[in-house]
């Protein structure tokens, strides 16, 4: 994409995600972090919630780091809400509009629900880019939102050192056909619905410029099938990888469980390309980040250190990693008893 250099007035290639120190869900705050940060909000209801009952309205919220808080209405249906939003993981501004969309959408779809309506969260650099480049991610998302019968009413901007881009999404869930992230069992196989990669590829395409349509098409891509076809199988547990990779989300997924997981690392479907861009290098520190915090839960078997680099790799928009077989998409995996001070076993 080209477009008038806001200081020259020239045409001019604009790169984004060289306006940014990351890129997409490997921005995060490292998992670690974020949960010492939020631990202090963990505290038992008050005694007016408690008297008021309001505390059973929240069906999910802080306590397992599921993907959206769900709340309960009264009238047989729950409110799904969460938000997410990152730095540019692509140059192209409507791909990133269309993979920041997807990826903020999932979130609903993880829990089970049907999104309704989304708000636009916006931050920009309004004296070094050019609005219109803004408009282009804004169109992109648009196009997504209404692919998945999903409204956009507004949302909210600012003016921000770095581009920053994503939705708030709020939808409806059935409060007895949950996916929840602390509802797996022993004996359950482990299904993903999206190959990992795309978080090795875009740090090659943050660094070389070099454009991977597939992961692009993989990372705009809706859960709203996976999600639909995993309901149907009857499953009540699941996740989706976004930013702290497979290993991370499924450790996350374990822990909440009470249970181990067992991953055939030769059944993971990985992306073209990117195994050859890890041993390039092109490894995020997002994803170093992730396999630090999961090392001492995991036992590695005989995995080397790129094939645990490969299952940590932080991905953006990412699949849905279900407690059961979906049908079309490779297990992985299953759920067996814990193993104490094990959540992950590579096999």
């Amino acid at each position: 994409m080209k477009s008038v250099g806001p200081a020259t007035g020239s045409a001019a290639p604009v790169r984004l995600t060289s306006y940014a120190r990351g890129g997409g869900c490997a921005c995060k705050i490292p998992p670690g972090e974020l949960e010492a940060m939020v631990a202090g909000l963990l505290s038992p209801p008050s005694a007016a919630q408690a008297l008021s009952g309001d505390e059973d309205r929240l069906l999910v919220g802080l306590e397992d780091g599921d993907d959206a808080a769900v709340v309960r209405t009264g009238d047989g249906t729950a409110v799904v809400s969460t938000a997410d939003f990152f730095t540019p993981v692509v140059d192209d501004a409507r791909d990133w509009g269309r993979i920041a969309a997807a990826n903020a959408l999932s979130d609903v779809y993880a829990m089970g629900g049907r999104p309704l309506v989304g708000l636009n969260l916006l931050g920009w650099p309004r004296d070094v880019l050019p609005a219109e480049l803004a408009g282009e991610v804004l169109a992109g998302a648009l196009d997504v939102a209404r692919a998945a019968g999903c409204l956009v009413g507004g949302g909210h901007s600012i003016d921000s050192p770095e581009p920053l881009y994503g939705m708030a999404v709020t939808g409806l869930v059935d409060p007895d056909r949950l996916l929840r992230n602390d509802a797996g069992r022993p004996g359950v196989p482990l299904t993903l619905t999206k190959p990992l990669g795309v978080g090795i590829l875009n740090n090659r395409h943050k660094r070389t410029g070099e454009v991977f349509a597939h992961a692009v098409a993989v990372m705009a891509a809706l859960n709203d099938k996976a999600s639909a076809a995993a309901l149907e199988a009857g499953a009540v547990c699941a996740t989706d990888v976004t930013g702290f990779g497979l290993l991370g989300h499924l450790h996350k997924l374990a822990r909440a469980s009470r249970v181990t997981a067992v991953v055939d690392a030769a059944a993971v479907p990985v992306l073209d390309g990117a195994r050859e861009s890890l041993r390039a290098g092109y490894v995020s520190g997002g994803t170093r980040r992730n396999l630090d915090w999961v090392r001492p839960h995991l036992d590695a078997g005989r995995a080397g250190e790129d094939q645990l680099q490969l299952l940590a790799d932080a991905q953006t928009s990412g699949g849905l990693l279900v407690a059961g077989e979906i049908p079309g998409h490779p297990v992985i995996g299953e759920l067996v008893p814990a193993v104490a001070g094990t959540t992950l076993v590579i096999r």
